[in-house]
């Protein structure tokens, strides 16, 4: 079993100054000894806000932080398996007038096809996804 990282967490813990490692020990606190990893689309997100940052001091940062985190973790891509499970839980939860947004669809997609849950801060998107387990912080 393993969790993915929703980019919640790390914006977290990175706005707090704490190290990749720092964050992926509080990480395991909570989660005991398991294998932490990224869906590609946490990448975008992160790499999204590294050029959203309004000093070089701060893009260089979380640049910095993106890279560390991206040697530390495994990054799993969206695959057409993924893709169709997406697509699946996405109609479904339409047919209902549930709406979830893209980017979480995605994760929490990615999450179930490998049997892994999400860890986050942001509950209220991810509850919307039936089967996904998540844990919070």
């Amino acid at each position: 079993m393993g969790v993915i990282l929703d980019s919640s967490i790390l914006i977290a813990g990175e706005r707090r100054r704490d190290s990749v490692w720092e964050v992926l020990e509080r990480i395991e606190a909570v989660c005991g000894n398991t294998v932490a990893a990224l869906s590609v689309v946490t990448a975008v997100e992160l790499t999204h806000g590294i050029y959203r940052t309004k000093t070089e001091a701060d893009r260089k940062r979380r640049e910095s932080f993106v890279e560390e985190l991206m040697q530390a973790v495994a990054v799993y891509p969206l695959t057409l398996d993924i893709a169709r499970l997406a697509g699946r839980i996405h109609g479904e939860q339409m047919s209902h007038g549930v709406s979830i947004d893209f980017p979480d669809l995605l994760i929490g997609a990615t999450a179930i096809h490998l049997g892994f849950d999400v860890v986050t801060l942001n509950m209220k998107h991810f509850q919307r996804i039936p089967e996904l387990k998540l844990i919070t912080l």
